[in-house]
């Protein structure tokens, strides 16, 4: 999937490269509930897997990466036309990026390592999702039978660096929320109503892209991913289509901004599908903070980033 969300031109892109794996023993590795190590059970129908084993069983993110990264620079050197280089790995970075040089502009593209694993998700998701008041309880089951991703993501907490942690990701199921969000089935289809859901979503993320843009090192604790689960949970307590007219765009935006601001003055913000994983840590207070603070000055003075 390549998904770009951006107001201004789309530079970046992330594309899932998905490995399906028949079974897999997931342990939790820390209180999260979304980090994992991964082993497997006897016999693994993927044997060819096997060699990315570290000492103690575990499937090492690490090692897969190291073997990617291998394979696509050699692939990247056939390409004529355009010249695509391999960047320097950044330290904890998931994803193994490409700077592709063409005019008009020069553009990235992530390639993220994913494992789509043919089992039930596990039990940290048991209360996350809950969509029932606005896609309905159908829909619900419907996702959580699709298939479990995991990514190799180094998780931040652990101290020694071992690269074998692996992170569950929901990006297939955020999209497909994204695609049908409205309660009723023909929200923003071509003869179907419009709502401003979507619209939200893109001020969000430009309203913190561009307070990214303008301090950087304050804000590096924030990410599109925090504006994406504020827009989730607003979409769950505002479940209906009339709450989304499309007219409405400036309260709606305002709406899921106050809701923000709560999350950022309690230090509280869940995980969509993972309830008990907060992605607001107390130790971040000060960040939190600035950004609380940030928000605040645009909403109070209309927005004046938007005019920069």
């Amino acid at each position: 999937y390549s998904h770009a969300l951006q107001i201004s031109e789309p530079n970046e892109f992330d594309i899932m490269l998905v490995m399906p794996v028949a079974r897999l023993q997931l342990d939790e590795c820390d209180d999260t509930g979304a980090y994992y190590y991964l082993t497997f059970k006897r016999n693994p129908k993927e044997k060819y897997l096997l060699k990315f084993l570290d000492e103690d069983g575990k499937l090492s993110a690490l090692k897969m990466l190291q073997a990617l990264r291998e394979i696509i620079k050699q692939e990247v050197k056939n390409i004529k036309n355009v010249e695509v280089t391999v960047k320097r790995r950044k330290a904890r970075s998931p994803a193994i990026t490409l700077q592709i040089k063409n005019p008009p502009a020069e553009i990235s593209v992530d390639i993220i390592l994913t494992l789509e694993v043919q089992q039930s998700w596990p039990p940290s998701t048991q209360d996350g999702l809950k969509i029932e008041q606005w896609l309905g309880r159908k829909v619900r089951g419907d996702f959580r039978n699709k298939s479990l991703y995991l990514v190799a993501k180094q998780n931040k907490k652990e101290k020694v660096l071992r690269g074998n942690t692996w992170r569950l990701s929901f990006s297939h199921i955020e999209k497909a929320m994204l695609n049908n969000h409205g309660s009723s089935k023909t929200c923003c289809e071509s003869d179907g109503p419009k709502c401003c859901r979507k619209g939200c979503l893109k001020l969000l993320k430009y309203l913190l892209e561009q307070l990214k843009m303008k301090y950087t090192k304050e804000l590096e604790k924030f990410c599109s991913y925090h504006v994406k689960t504020v827009f989730f949970h607003s979409c769950v307590m505002w479940p209906n289509d009339t709450d989304w007219h499309l007219g409405d765009l400036e309260h709606c935006f305002q709406r899921s901004l106050a809701y923000f601001l709560d999350c950022l003055q309690k230090s509280h913000l869940p995980h969509f599908f993972i309830s008990r994983y907060n992605l607001l840590s107390l130790e971040d207070k000060a960040s939190t903070d600035f950004l609380s603070r940030q928000i605040n000055y645009q909403l109070n003075n209309g927005f004046p980033i938007f005019q920069e």
